[in-house]
Order: C-alpha cells, then sequence, then structure tokens
C-alpha cells in the first residue's frame, strides 16, 4: 500500500478528481530544468530511461508511482509535495531530512569534476549552494551568468586554482574567494589529490 501524506495513493487521487490529475509532465519538466539536469543526467541519477523521462514530460506517458517516486528522489523532492496540488494546505515538517542518494549531481564534460545540488528548488534563481569535488587535473568551466550573479567558493580540503576573467588565485584549504561570476570563470585542479568546496551562487 503506498500512502501519500497519510492517506492512501487511491484518497490522495479522489481529493484531486474534481481539480483533475496533477500536471506531472509540466511540474516535472519545470523541476528539471530548475535543476539544470538535463534528460540524460536526470535518466541516469533516477534510473529511469530517457526515452520514458521524456514521454513523461509531454505527458505522453502515465509514470507509475513507484516511477515518479525514483524521479522525485533524484530531484530532491518528496512525492508527496510534487503531487499536491495546493502547497499552501500541506503541513511542513520541523525537520526536512533528505537522503544522500537523493541529492541530484552535474558531472563536468571531463568527468573529474562533481557538483551535488544542495539548495532546494525554490532557491534556484536566488541563492543556490552545490558541494563541489574536484579530481587531480578536473577543470569547471562556467561562461558568464547573469550580470552582477557572484559566487563564494569555500574550500574544505585540497588546493584549487580559480580563474576569473584572466585574474588567477591559488585558493589554499580553509580559504573562501569570492568573485564576479558575470564574466568567464574557471576551477582547476592542479594537485595531485581531489579537492572539496563549498560553492555558493548569489544569483542577481
Amino acid at each position: 500500500m503506498v500512502y501519500v501524506r497519510g492517506r492512501t495513493m487511491q484518497e490522495f487521487s479522489e481529493g484531486h478528481r474534481d481539480n483533475g490529475p496533477p500536471a506531472v509532465g509540466e511540474r516535472l519538466h519545470a523541476l528539471r530544468k530548475a535543476r539544470r539536469l538535463t534528460l540524460d543526467a536526470l535518466a541516469k541519477a533516477s534510473g529511469v530511461s530517457k526515452s520514458m523521462l521524456s514521454q513523461i514530460e509531454r505527458n505522453e506517458a502515465n509514470p507509475t508511482v513507484a516511477v515518479l517516486w525514483r524521479l522525485t528522489s533524484a530531484l530532491g523532492v518528496a512525492l508527496a509535495d510534487f503531487l499536491t496540488v495546493e502547497r499552501a494546505e500541506l503541513s511542513q515538517p520541523v525537520v526536512a531530512l533528505l537522503p544522500s542518494y537523493s541529492t541530484p549531481e552535474i558531472r563536468s564534460p571531463d568527468g573529474k569534476c562533481i557538483l551535488r545540488i544542495l539548495g532546494p528548488t525554490e532557491m534556484v534563481g536566488k541563492i543556490e549552494w552545490y558541494e563541489l569535488r574536484v579530481d587531480p587535473g578536473g577543470v569547471l568551466a562556467s561562461e558568464p551568468h547573469s550580470v552582477n550573479t557572484k559566487e563564494h567558493l569555500s574550500l574544505l580540503s585540497g588546493q584549487l586554482t580559480l580563474n576569473v576573467a584572466g585574474t588567477q588565485k591559488l585558493i589554499q584549504e580553509g580559504e573562501t574567494a569570492r568573485y564576479p561570476a558575470d564574466v568567464r570563470h574557471v576551477i582547476v585542479n592542479e594537485q595531485e589529490k581531489s579537492a572539496c568546496a563549498l560553492l555558493v551562487v548569489e544569483c542577481a
């Protein structure tokens, strides 16, 4: 038996029958875009095939509860919150705990940089924060973000080299670099061991 906010799935669906089913495809697409995930990235994170995911987003396929659970877990969103039409009616828990496996990840083209998306969906476009891991030789190159966007890179372990519009700085463990992100910026690990950092993006 599947429960959503203390109710069975059947009871949950009957409670929304008058308003029609939730807009699963549109919501899923919007959430994926907000997380800056490609279809392929979400498919890999959730274990749901790329073709099925595409059909769901276009409302050409009706996903099972199990498939939705895998997708929302990969996106770091509770299934009940995803399905609920009126979020204001939900009672918010004092502590919302997300398991590690439900935290979405983005990999750089070289596969040596991993960004774990720590911020909630509703903060996208305002303040975003990530756990950044860069293996030796890893390069995370970013094109300019929106005007006045800033980034704050706090190094938890290792060393990283930061290049912002031609200005280069070596960041040591325990240091924080604050810099404009509306210009091209590159983070490189030129050391022989992996580096881990907390990256906060202050959106304009």
